[in-house]
């Protein structure tokens, strides 16, 4: 409040609460409040405002003039903002409780509301209590009027029948005073339904009345005999009726007439007469034309005698002309059939049994076991051909469509007996090939045979036995392809692991008699050959006492033998050699095809070995006998050269005071040219260890042969430069076979020939170096020919005692 003493002062005009709405600047209201008393201060351009007067020289600056008018002015301005402040207070205080007082009511109003509502919602509950109750009630309503009226309409149905039973069993055989409705042909189906109805009642009571009877009911009523009795006729009468409307539609393609009578008809034995009777009267099972045909596509010009290739085509041709046909027929069937896969199955079913089992009857004509060659695999081929065809054929059908049929199981079932007796046949093929081949073999070895003859006796030279027949790897290649193609069937013929199992075992067990035969028979001959080049070698050989001229033509005879021997030794290796590639090629198809059908079963894969491996040992046997009697005839001719050959001048010093010859001698010369040459073929036709052991045998043999002959000599030392030399040429011609216990036992044989060499006095030093060779050399030592005037005995006797 202003004081008495303040000056007084122009009071603006009074605030307003209207000044504090909207867009409330303070800035402005400061501006209203202060523009009329400081109007100096509105800004420069204001018009109308004169500028402020120049200051005075010396006078003070002017005090702030309109001061006392601000503080007024504030302190006023103040006073009224707080009775602004009061109003709003006052009217913010009335707001609130007119507020309060309307929460209040507001409040009560939703209580009151909130009941009303649940009254609400408990009356709707009650009305859809009420309106489901309703519903249920009418429900029952219905169904009871429903079933009334399937009371009603089958008290209907059964007086109508029961006035048709009576029709019906009224006359025996009488069905001339039947209602219309079993004459009309337009109320066919409902006379059929009928009619199955009654049929089936009147048999039910005739069953009743039978048991009745049975238990001695004396006042049994006649029953409804006589009305089964004309039922069955009846029925009979029209299932044959609408048999033959429906082949008269059938005749015409007249597919809706023919699906009405089938339709009918399948409220006979679930229309199994009729499913039979279209199956049964298609064309391809009752025109004979048809079946000949057939017989003539599959077996074409040739007849009985065609191929398997020919037959193979030929039943292409029918069996695509077969599924062909079936599929044109399951169009009709699908349109006009309530149960078309029914009728399928039956189709199928019946083309399987009847026109593919006529075809095969004519094709697989069981042969007999000792049937003229070629017979039996002609039939087997044929079998294969014609099982695999029919496969073909049954997955066509099946994918046709053949309803619940088992068509894999029939198909099976046609061929069970050609498969039951599959294997025997099979084996007795393989032999049957077998012998065949071997007779063939033989006949052209004769031929041969006798063409040698013949030419060597027209050029008047003698003939010299040779093998009749050597083992060719191009006929164990052919067993090979044989049993090949019976693998090839049976994996065709048999899915079960351990059926397949068995029987491939069967038909390898042929493959390996047959090659275990072929090639010990074969190693035989080449044997015999053997045999012979010695036993004629033996024939030739002489004593001492005999003419010159008796010994030249024994001579010229034994060059003869031992011709025949080296063609026989010769002719063995290349036996041995083809028997090797024989065995790889049996192992190789082993591996290859007969090992991954054996191993799924278990044991079969080890047994098959085991069989294989005793087939193998079998003409290893005989492999080995023959290389032993090669040994032989190779040192006989050995022995031959150095009796012929080796002279006693060899090893001794020229008596004509010549110089010594250290070439070989002739005997070693011819020795190591005549091995050379025949054992060319042994080490191309040998590998392995059965090379090594032939190889140390004879180099084993060839040491001791040489040692028993040099035993038959005296040496000088210029002779025993010469031995030196052909123990040299022959150390160096068997360090050819790779074998180093018998180059150990050259090289000793070049040492002891040192005894021959040295002087006497020097033996002993020989011993020093190789003790291992005391034994022999003190043998060797006997051989000098100064042994006994050098007095050699009785150095021997201190060396060895030492």
């Amino acid at each position: 409040m202003p004081s008495a003493t303040d000056p007084p002062v122009a009071l603006p005009l009074t605030l307003d609460l209207e000044d504090f709405k909207g867009d409330f600047s303070f800035d402005a209201l400061f501006g209203s409040l202060v523009d009329e008393l400081l109007p100096e201060f509105r800004g420069d351009d204001a018009p109308g405002a004169p500028p402020p007067p120049p200051p005075l020289l010396g006078a003070a600056p002017p005090v702030f003039p309109a001061v006392d008018e601000l503080l007024g002015l504030f302190k006023h301005s103040c006073k009224e903002l707080v009775d602004l402040r009061r109003q709003i207070d006052k009217r913010l205080q009335n707001l609130k409780k007119e507020v309060a007082t309307q929460d209040a009511k507001h409040r009560k109003t939703l209580g009151e509301l909130e009941k009303g509502v649940d009254g609400l919602f408990d009356s709707f509950a009650r009305l859809d209590s009420r309106i489901s109750s309703v519903g249920q009630t009418a429900a029952k309503i219905g169904d009871h009027l429903q079933s009334a009226e399937s009371q009603r309409e089958t008290a209907s149905q059964t007086i109508d029948l029961i006035k048709y039973l009576m029709e019906f069993n009224s006359t025996p055989g009488d069905l001339m005073e039947l209602s219309p409705l079993f004459s009309d042909d337009s109320r066919v189906a409902e006379a059929a339904s009928i009619a199955q109805k009654l049929r089936s009642f009147a048999e039910e009571d005739v069953g009743r009345h039978g048991v009745t009877s049975a238990v001695g009911s004396a006042n049994a009523s006649r029953g409804l005999e006589v009305a089964v009795a004309n039922l069955q006729e009846y029925c009979n009468e029209l299932e044959n009726r609408l048999l033959a409307r429906f082949d008269t539609a059938s005749q015409r393609r007249e597919l809706s007439t023919m699906a009405e009578c089938a339709k009918i008809l399948s409220q006979f034995n679930r229309g199994t007469s009729a499913m039979q009777h279209y199956v049964t009267t298609r064309p391809m099972f009752i025109d004979v034309e048809i079946m000949n045909t057939d017989i003539q596509v599959v077996l074409g010009d040739e007849g009985p005698q065609a191929d398997s290739i020919s037959i193979a085509e030929g039943l292409s041709i029918l069996y695509k002309e077969i599924a062909d046909t079936v599929r044109k027929e399951s169009t009709t069937i699908m349109a006009v059939f309530p149960s078309p896969n029914e009728v399928m199955s039956i189709l199928v079913q019946r083309v399987l049994e009847q026109r593919v089992t006529a075809i095969l009857d004519r094709l697989l004509i069981k042969p007999s076991l000792a049937i003229e060659e070629g017979g039996l695999l002609q039939y087997l081929r044929v079998l294969a051909v014609a099982y695999d065809k029919t496969k073909e054929l049954a997955n066509e059908l099946q994918s046709i469509g053949c309803g619940d049929l088992d068509i894999e199981g029939l198909t099976e079932s046609i061929y069970v007996s050609h498969k039951d007796e599959y294997t025997e046949f099979e084996q007795a093929s393989l032999r049957q090939l077998y012998q065949s081949k071997m007779a063939e073999l033989r006949a052209e070895a004769k031929q041969q045979s006798e063409s040698t003859g013949t030419i060597g006796r027209s050029k008047g030279a003698s003939v010299t036995t040779l093998p009749q027949q050597q083992i060719s790897v191009t006929v164990v290649t052919e067993f090979v392809r044989w049993n090949e193609e019976a693998i090839s069937r049976c994996t065709l013929l048999f899915s079960q692991p351990a059926t397949v199992a068995a029987n491939v075992r069967s038909i390898f067990a042929c493959l390996l008699d047959q090659v275990s035969q072929y090639l010990t028979e074969g190693l035989d001959r080449a044997r015999d050959s053997l045999n012979e080049a010695a036993a004629q070698r033996d024939r030739y050989v002489i004593g001492t006492s005999v003419s010159r001229r008796v010994a030249a033509a024994a001579a010229n005879a034994a060059e003869v033998a031992a011709a025949q021997g080296e063609n026989s030794f010769r002719c063995f290796m290349i036996a041995v050699q083809r028997c090797a590639s024989s065995v790889a090629i049996l192992q190789q198809y082993f591996s290859n095809t007969i090992s991954r059908l054996l191993l799924p079963v278990d044991g079969a894969h080890p047994s098959a070995c085991e069989d294989m491996g005793s087939a193998v040992s079998v003409v290893e046997a005989a492999a080995h006998k023959g290389l032993l009697q090669c040994i032989d005839t190779v040192m006989s001719e050995v022995e031959r050269l150095l009796s012929s050959e080796q002279k006693a001048t060899d090893y001794r010093t020229p008596d004509d005071g010549a110089a010594p010859d250290h070439r070989p001698t002739n005997a070693c010369i011819r020795i190591v040219a005549y091995l050379s040459r025949v054992l060319e073929v042994a080490f191309s036709a040998l590998e392995g260890l059965n090379k090594q052991s032939f190889l140390t045998e004879l180099g084993n043999r060839l040491h001791k042969g040489l040692l028993n002959h040099w035993q038959k000599f005296t040496f000088s030392p210029s002779g025993g430069l010469r031995l030196k030399r052909d123990i040299t040429e022959y150390g160096e011609f068997v360090r050819s076979f790779n074998a180093p216990s018998i180059d150990e036992k050259f090289e000793l044989l070049g040492i002891m020939a040192n005894v021959f060499i040295v002087a006497p006095e020097s033996l002993a030093s020989l011993f020093e170096g190789t003790p291992s060779i005391r034994k022999d050399a003190v043998r060797f030592i006997q051989l000098r020919d100064d042994y006994k005037t050098a007095k050699i005995a009785s150095m021997l006797n201190s060396i060895m005692a030492e």
